[in-house]
């Protein structure tokens, strides 16, 4: 959430902030209702001051009459300040969701454009492979090899579920065990977390109200299903004040996550690139507001080091204002290339979310003893997400004969599995 006072004090920012973006939320009602909001305020004060003031020689008054007069005047005041106060409960409540729904602030070094098609690319590290024969996308490496069945997938749960299977289950856990034993090792504490937390959690990460049916929401139990670790990690720290000795702070996480998918219907359709249900390593961190860059490029670095390990290449992105998450002011993709799609895919989104998130969270920090607490900020990035990693693995080691090579750096979590094959 931004603060009100920077969006009064800057408009023209906020503005060219949503042209960066080509967002349509509502600043000129915000400003509006700030405006009833703060007048509304004054109103209220100025009445109750005169309450106080009149009630204060109401005491004094020997005359009756004029006594009961001035009473009577004072609830008529009163009944003035309480329509008021409920005015003001009202145009507070819009207020406040029409803020919710503002997204946060690009950084300067964010492009412009509309979508995808104009983020930057930063850097290409490694050489794609040079087959000697045509490289098979994974959903046919997958049923050949039997490690993945999309059949029973759909008939246990619908489209855009699946099964994996021996060799598959276990190269998806090894990647699991693998991402999480690096991050640690890279000063990451892990967390095991719930998978269902309650609404206030996706309000203060950012994905409520904008992304609500793309949420899975339990309605008898008023409980909701994580779209990513994020949603949790980011309340953690939720009405606390964290000392200044403590930050940074990193965390890592294995969550599965769900997802409806209705903002990317009829993309992506085939195998398992883009599912209602996979699994995630994620990276979190909470950083002092001048360290936060130098977090960011930590983060990225963590992320690029599970592709190096793995031996994919990849290709690190600037996103423009247009693909910018909502809550992020700067975002850095990481892509694999897979052979068989033809294609870069996303393994992790590494952002920075300055206070956007922790506003909303109240998560704070005490910069010296005695001193006032500040907001710290959030940064977030998958490390990695699954399906697209195993895709990439999937496509960059499989061999002629149908066969897929084990990446040397999984090994220790698939000792009997050097070459999975049919």
């Amino acid at each position: 959430m931004l603060d009100i006072n920077f969006i009064r004090k800057h408009p023209e920012k906020i503005r060219a902030a949503l042209e960066i973006r080509d967002s349509e939320a509502d600043l000129e009602g915000i400003l509006a209702l700030d405006r009833q909001r703060r007048d509304l305020l004054q109103q209220t004060e100025t009445l109750k001051s005169e309450r106080n003031r009149v009630s204060k020689e109401i005491g004094r008054h020997h005359d009756k009459l004029n006594r009961e007069s001035r009473i009577t005047e004072m609830r008529a005041v009163g009944e003035q300040i309480a329509d008021l106060d409920k005015q003001l409960r009202t145009v507070e409540t819009s207020l406040r969701t029409l803020l919710m729904e503002m997204p946060n602030i690009p950084e300067s070094e964010t492009p412009s454009g509309s979508n995808e098609k104009h983020n930057v690319t930063l850097r290409t590290v490694g050489t794609q492979r040079e087959f000697e024969f045509t490289p098979k996308p994974h959903w046919e490496i997958g049923s050949n090899l039997g490690i993945i069945d999309f059949e029973r997938g759909v008939k246990l749960s619908g489209s855009r579920f699946y099964v994996l299977n021996n060799a598959g289950a276990r190269l998806q856990r090894a990647l699991i065990s693998f991402m999480l034993a690096q991050h640690t090792q890279r000063g990451y504490a892990e967390r095991y977390l719930p998978f269902m937390v309650k609404e206030i959690n996706f309000e203060t990460a950012g994905q409520l109200p904008k992304f609500a049916d793309n949420i899975y929401h339990d309605a008898e139990d008023d409980i909701w299903f994580v779209t990513t670790a994020e949603v949790p990690l980011t309340n953690l720290h939720r009405d606390e004040i964290i000392t200044a000795e403590e930050l940074p702070c990193y965390y890592t996480a294995y969550t599965p996550c769900f997802r409806r998918e209705k903002i990317a219907a009829g993309k992506d359709v085939r195998g398992i690139k883009r599912g209602h249900q996979f699994d995630k390593v994620e990276m979190y961190a909470l950083s002092k507001p001048e360290e936060s860059s130098k977090v960011l490029n930590k983060m990225v670095a963590d992320a690029e080091h599970i592709c190096t390990e793995l031996g994919l290449p990849y290709r690190v992105r600037r996103l423009c204002g247009g693909d910018l998450g909502f809550s992020s002011r700067i975002t850095y993709d990481v892509e694999a290339w897979a052979p068989g799609c033809n294609e870069w895919l996303e393994v992790s989104s590494v952002s920075n979310c300055g206070d956007f998130q922790a506003r909303r969270a109240n998560a704070r920090f005490r910069p010296r003893k005695g001193a006032k607490p500040e907001f710290v900020h959030t940064l977030n990035g998958s490390g990695l997400g699954l399906p697209r990693t195993l895709i990439a693995l999937l496509e960059n080691y499989q061999q002629a004969d149908g066969s897929v090579v084990t990446p040397d750096a999984l090994r220790a979590w698939m000792p009997d599995d050097d070459l999975i094959e049919s």
